[in-house]
C-alpha cells in the first residue's frame, strides 16, 4: 500500500492587528504578534506517478487555484531535484475565511511533507520565496517549529518575522459569528477607515512582546479590522460585547475577521463562557501552542 503523509496545519490568532495606510505596491504593512492555536486542519498526502498537486476537500469547494497548489508550484521552482506528483486530502477543522491563517498554514504544512518526500530541508531563503509566491501570512508559518507551532512579533506586509517566546498559561474562547468578510472587503473597510484621522492609541512595535508578557486584563492591543467590521455587521458587535460581560480578561477579532476570541487565565471561567456564548454563537475552547 502507497505510503501516506500526514502533517496538521494550526491555526493562528493574532494578538494587536495594527494595519498601516496601503503601500504603492498595494499591499498594507502591519504589526502584530501571531500565536498558533489547537486548532488545526489535517492534510493527507500521498505521491502519484503524474506530475500536479490535486487537492481534495469534502468539506469546501476550493478553487482550482489554491494556497497548496502555489506552494507546490513554488516549491517545484526552488526543490532542485524531481518533485513527484501528490494527492492531498484536506480535512477542515479552521473555519475558512475566519482570520485565523488555515490556508497559510495548509501551504507551510504541505511544504514539510514535500521536503520528507523528498528528503531535502529547504533553506531560509527558499521557503521565503514559497512564502512570497503563496500569501503573507505564510512567511509565519515557514518560521514555525517543525511541529508548525510557534509565536512571534511579525511585521512588514508579513514577512518580517521575529520569533518570540510564546505563552501558554492562557485559555481561549473562540466565537464563529455566521458572518462572510472577504479578506478585499475587510481591507476596503479599513482602507476607508484610514482616510479619516485616525486617533486610536496602539502600543508602539517594540512594546508589543512586553505587552503579551503582562496579565492579559492589562493588555492594550488593538485590531485596526474589528471597529471598521463591527461597524458593518452587528452581529460582530452582539458577539463582542457578549465576551467582555461573560469575563474575558482581553478579547478581540482575529485577523481581518470574522473569528473572535476572549482570553482567560482559568479553565472553569473560560469554560462557564463558553457554555454561554454556545447559545446564541458557534464556538469553541483552545489552548496557545
Amino acid at each position: 500500500m502507497d505510503e501516506i503523509f500526514t502533517e496538521k496545519a494550526y491555526a493562528k490568532v493574532n494578538f494587536n492587528l495594527r494595519v498601516l495606510p496601503v503601500r504603492e505596491d498595494g499591499y498594507h504593512n502591519i504589526e502584530s504578534i501571531f500565536q498558533t492555536i489547537e486548532l488545526f486542519d489535517e492534510l493527507e498526502v500521498s505521491v502519484l506517478e503524474e506530475s500536479g498537486c490535486f487537492v481534495d476537500c469534502s468539506s469546501i469547494k476550493l478553487p482550482l487555484n489554491n494556497t497548496l497548489t502555489s506552494a507546490y508550484d513554488a516549491f517545484c521552482r526552488v526543490a532542485g531535484t524531481k518533485v513527484p506528483g501528490v494527492k492531498i486530502v484536506l480535512k477542515k477543522g479552521v473555519p475558512s475565511g475566519g482570520g485565523l491563517g488555515g490556508g497559510s498554514s495548509d501551504a507551510a504544512a504541505l511544504v514539510r511533507v514535500l521536503e520528507r518526500i523528498c528528503n531535502i530541508q529547504l533553506s531560509d531563503s527558499q521557503l521565503e520565496f514559497i512564502a512570497e509566491k503563496t500569501g503573507s501570512d505564510v512567511f509565519f508559518f515557514m518560521k514555525c517549529r517543525p511541529d508548525g507551532t510557534g509565536c512571534a512579533l511579525v511585521s512588514g506586509r508579513g514577512e518580517k518575522v521575529k520569533i518570540i517566546k510564546g505563552r501558554t498559561d492562557l485559555f481561549l474562547v473562540l466565537v464563529f459569528p455566521d458572518v462572510c468578510s472577504s479578506t478585499k472587503e475587510a481591507y476596503s473597510l479599513v482602507d476607508e477607515t484610514l482616510k479619516c484621522e485616525n486617533s486610536c492609541k496602539y502600543p508602539a512595535f517594540e512594546e508589543l512582546e512586553g505587552v503579551y508578557q503582562k496579565a492579559p486584563s492589562d493588555w492594550i492591543f488593538m485590531n485596526t479590522f474589528t471597529p471598521a467590521l463591527c461597524g458593518v455587521y452587528s452581529d460582530l458587535s452582539r458577539a463582542l460585547s457578549t465576551l467582555k460581560n461573560a469575563g474575558s480578561e482581553f478579547c478581540d477579532m482575529s485577523g481581518s475577521g470574522s473569528t473572535l476570541y476572549g482570553v482567560f487565565t482559568k479553565r472553569q471561567q473560560a469554560e462557564a463562557c463558553l457554555e454561554l456564548l454556545k447559545l446564541s454563537w458557534n464556538c469553541a475552547l483552545v489552548r496557545l501552542l
